[in-house]
């Protein structure tokens, strides 16, 4: 019944485009002040994808604007959403492409096709701690799907696009929350789950499972996929891949001690961003390595911002897309890993936000293969410092949180490269 309605509902949308067409008026979804919620402007634009009409994605256009044609049913959505928009002539749709063709201008109008396929890397049991990308996919109205280590193990990654990496610990040391919640029960049952879960596929420790997943990821990226990341799932990654045949783990995680020459045994090439990081072995120390800045910066509060690059829209459309918001200085936030020191970034590493008077990158973006990885440092862009059992934030409150924005950039970017490719 569901799909026979999805099935009418597609037809009529598409009779009524090809009327629209010979008025050829177009919606634009204003992103910069104007825009009263942009987080659900982003679940208009992926919506009307769902439908395979294209969408500008107008780069450094009124903080990046979408324009689409117009239908009642996306005109009606966007009233429903509350989301501000505009409905244009297709003469001033024209009018604003030739103003952002002008090489004298830093703008460019990319085009969106599909809507990607999306996967949320996550524990399907119930955390002490929510996850800032699961909030603004279910606010924004973007459909999602959850898997986790049996689902990468079985080799579903193939089946989707985009895939986030919830709060994780890819090195088998459960988060190194052991020093304070060994006694809690979501804890415990977390320890029960990820073993069994490890000797389902023949591993007899944790951390094995873990590389295997981080590897399998890993095999996505390289192959054309998008991964992001944020948190604690950045630095434990890529520590997770440099460590394969290291047993980096003390004995509270694993059974047995960890390899006392392991930091000399890191295999740096086997990374996406970081080189010449010194793991921490200290079990009570709520901490993987020196990538995290957490420990190391003296920023207060109040002036803990970082601000975004200002890339070329028309020669770095990358980049651009990734960065676009109606404000180009944003709230710090912290979490587990808050942000990732510059001394032990790999060359090539593309740094999107920076704090720099802490020499702190906060957003940062590299290509492996033919696919993209990008990774975001801090747990929650509209709670400063969110705690284990912490309630999750109501978006509500935060519609037009630059924060948000930029995760959301991710959730639409493989949608418009393919496009981008040909051109």
């Amino acid at each position: 019944m569901h799909k026979v309605k999805f099935l009418l509902t597609a037809l009529v949308l598409c009779s009524t485009l090809l009327v629209q067409n010979v008025r050829a008026s177009y919606i634009l979804l204003p992103m910069d002040e104007q825009q009263v919620n942009h987080l659900k402007a982003y679940g208009i634009a992926y919506n009307v994808l769902t439908y395979n009409v294209e969408i500008y994605w107008l780069l450094n256009y009124r903080g990046g604007s979408f324009m689409f044609k117009h239908a009642p049913e996306f005109e009606k959505e966007c009233t429903i959403r509350g989301v501000s928009y505009e409905v244009i002539a297709d003469a001033r749709s024209t009018a604003i492409l030739e103003e952002i063709a002008d090489p004298e201008v830093n703008m460019d109008a990319v085009r969106m096709e599909k809507a990607p396929k999306i996967a949320v890397y996550s524990p399907k049991d119930k955390q002490p701690w929510d996850d800032a990308v699961t909030l603004v996919l279910t606010y924004a109205e973007i459909p999602y799907e959850i898997i986790y280590d049996e689902e990468v193990m079985d080799g579903k990654l193939a089946q989707y696009d985009w895939l986030h990496l919830h709060h994780e610990d890819f090195t088998g040391q459960y988060g190194k929350f052991w020093a304070g919640y060994r006694n809690a029960e979501w804890y415990q049952e977390q320890v029960r789950t990820q073993e069994a879960i490890a000797r389902k596929y023949g591993f007899t420790k944790v951390s094995q499972l873990k590389l295997a997943v981080a590897k399998n990821i890993k095999t996505f990226v390289v192959g054309g996929g998008y991964m992001f990341a944020m948190c604690s799932a950045t630095d434990s990654y890529d520590i997770a891949l440099a460590s394969e045949g290291v047993d980096i783990c003390e004995y509270m995680f694993d059974g047995d001690p960890m390899d006392k020459n392991a930091q000399s045994r890191i295999d740096f090439d086997q990374t996406f961003a970081f080189r010449d990081f010194t793991l921490s072995t200290n079990p009570m120390e709520y901490e993987y390595s020196n990538i995290d800045a957490t420990n190391y910066r003296a920023v207060p509060r109040t002036q803990d911002f970082f601000t975004l690059f200002d890339f070329s829209a028309k020669w770095d459309p990358v980049p651009t897309m990734l960065t676009q918001c109606h404000q180009n200085v944003i709230p710090g936030f912290m979490g587990q890993t808050t942000a990732f020191r510059k001394q032990v970034l790999k060359p090539g590493v593309l740094v999107l936000g920076e704090t720099k008077a802490a020499n702190e990158a906060r957003y940062i973006h590299g290509e492996a293969g033919k696919g993209f990885w990008t990774w975001y440092g801090g747990h929650d862009p509209e709670d400063y410092q969110h705690m284990v059992g912490d309630p999750p934030t109501d978006l509500a409150l935060h519609p037009t949180s630059p924060g948000y924005r930029l995760i959301l950039n991710n959730v639409l970017f493989p949608a418009a490269k393919k496009k981008k490719q040909k051109t």
